[in-house]
């Protein structure tokens, strides 16, 4: 028996096979077997081999007997020491039902919760297993960088005051609010209101950009749902890795081509996908031939009863993702996505934030100017690079962790992590839930939107409202979708533009890929040690097989 697969109880293991049925049916990864026979039977992997699934964490739920366990988790604590807290995954966009196990003020481990419509009962690895980045590299106090350069500790009192003396010193053009990746509809929707009363309409979320369509909810929602992908039978994929940016929708999809016979296609970087699929092209040629109906793959989508497209943040995130969505537009109206029946043209954002932050306006304003920044309010946004932050800007960092942007901050406020917050996050398919506070915050961090109404009382910009009730009231005023917890509210319209021909927008370039490495994404994957250990794994064991 392998030991960094299990216990070493194959006398247990081998009759139920449960772990091989899932690494084949639902993982799509063949790497578990049974070796042996008779009362030698054992599960392995056939040879010495990694099982490179991003769901592989599920077999410890599937096995009946305990032959498979949770290594970080495994002598750590007992089930009657744990209080359980249903709450939800932030570290992608699909918002995955979860259940977090804590002890006093730590997590111990987190599992999933069964939730039909969205992850069924499944999680993937990342959700599962980067929680001990929780408890390292935190940000327990408020601190100001000092005339050498150097952080110091300050009181609550007096980092407030140094942010509002530096944001009256700048005209409003100036000022730019970038919400991080993990960001809650509720801290989004008090930074927007404390900025547009300094005067600021420079707003976006990480993912999104200066340039944001967020008229219509339709053009940024998975309208066809993630349950819906079951229905699929041809499916075109533009500019996404969906395996690794929403591992529980390429499940779904999977599903689709497993019982549907799902026709699967691929525009954009070549991934596998774990089930069978065509690579048409890596660049913007191959979608314009799409759209102009110059592809062999026309036919299939022109054929299709429920035909998809499903449009990535690998071409969202590029200088001319308008011309990428005029040829979404041209498909759609040639295929037939979008019926009274159906609705198949989709957006697959990436970051947790990045739906709630369209449907509160969290974009940039009409009156927002091109300035160079010389005030900057990070709500945890760490994917700034140094060129993106000019030298003489005065940085705020709100945040949970020392991550990137932290080290270029002039004042850093610690905020608390969505394991310690009830937060509103609304999912790719335009679904609001909400997390809940598992554990107390780290040191004398605060929930963000209490920090960012302290903010605007000492700036002389009080915001209406001091308590959740207040801030919900807000809410229902700016996005009222956002406080009907667990509903989809179906989008409506779609608005063809089929006149706008995306030839000559297009630029001729191959689409990127929006992630390098699936287990380091944000601030606390990237703080987690048993993340940084798969990163090490998987790289060695790749550099190895090419060698």
């Amino acid at each position: 028996m392998d030991w960094e697969v299990g216990t070493g109880r194959a006398d247990v293991s081998a009759t139920w096979c449960r772990c091989v049925r899932f690494a084949k049916e639902i993982a799509g990864v063949e790497d578990l077997g049974v070796l042996g026979r008779g009362g030698s039977e054992e599960i392995g992997t056939y040879v010495e081999n990694l099982m490179t699934s991003e769901l592989s964490g599920n077999v410890i739920d599937v096995c009946p007997v305990g032959a498979l366990t949770s290594k970080p988790y495994a002598f750590t604590a007992r089930p009657w020491e744990l209080k359980a807290t249903e709450s939800i995954d932030v570290l992608d966009a699909v918002g995955s039902n979860i259940r977090i196990n804590s002890r006093g003020p730590e997590v111990m481990r987190i599992i999933p919760r069964l939730h039909e419509e969205i992850n069924e009962e499944w999680i993937g690895d990342k959700a599962r297993f980067s929680y001990d980045g929780l408890k390292r590299q935190r940000l327990s106090e408020p601190m100001i960088r000092r005339p050498d350069g150097q952080l110091q500790a300050a009181s609550w009192k007096d980092a407030l005051e140094a942010i509002a003396e530096a944001a009256y010193k700048v005209k409003p053009e100036e000022m730019v609010g970038v919400a991080g990746k993990l960001a809650d509809a509720e801290s989004m929707l008090a930074l927007k209101d404390f900025l547009n009363r300094m005067g600021c309409e420079r707003l976006w979320a990480e993912g999104d950009g200066e340039s944001v369509d967020a008229d219509l909810r339709s053009r940024f929602l998975l309208n066809t749902g993630i349950a819906g992908l079951e229905q699929a039978d041809v499916c075109l994929l533009i500019g996404t890795q969906l395996r690794w940016e929403a591992p529980m929708v390429n499940a779904r999809l999977r599903k689709a081509v497993r019982f549907n016979k799902a026709k699967v296609a691929v525009v954009g970087p070549e991934v596998d996908l774990t089930y069978p699929h065509q690579h048409l092209g890596v660049d913007t040629d191959t979608l314009l031939e799409i759209a102009e109906g110059r592809h062999p793959f026309c036919a299939e989508l022109a054929s299709a009863e429920r035909p998809v497209v499903i449009v990535g943040s690998g071409a969202l995130e590029r200088g001319d993702k308008a011309a990428i969505m005029s040829a979404l537009d041209i498909i759609a109206e040639q295929s037939n996505l979008i019926r009274d029946d159906w609705f198949g043209a989709n957006v697959l954002l990436l970051n947790a934030s990045q739906a709630a932050a369209r449907d509160l306006g969290f974009v940039p304003g009409a009156r927002a100017g091109k300035a160079d920044a010389r005030f900057l309010y990070l709500l945890g946004a760490d994917d700034l690079t140094p060129a993106d932050i000019p030298e003489d800007a005065f940085v705020v960092y709100q945040g949970h962790h020392g991550d990137r942007s932290a080290y270029r901050a002039n004042v850093i406020l610690p905020g608390a992590a969505y394991t310690e917050k009830e937060g509103t996050y609304e999912n790719v398919e335009g679904r609001a839930q909400q997390t809940s506070s598992a554990v107390p915050t780290v040191g004398d961090a605060r929930d963000d939107w209490k920090i960012i109404r302290a903010l605007s009382e000492v700036a002389g910009k009080t915001l209406p409202y001091d308590a959740a009730n207040g801030l919900r009231a807000r809410m229902m005023a700016v996005a009222p979708n956002l406080l009907r917890v667990d509903e989809v509210e179906l989008a409506t319209g779609w608005a063809l533009d089929t006149n706008t021909r995306p030839g000559a927008a297009l630029e001729s370039s191959p689409l990127p890929k929006a992630i390098e490495n699936y287990y380091m994404t944000d601030a606390i994957s990237r703080a987690s040690r048993t993340m940084a250990q798969c990163t090490a794994t998987l790289a060695k064991r790749q550099a190895e097989t090419r060698q």
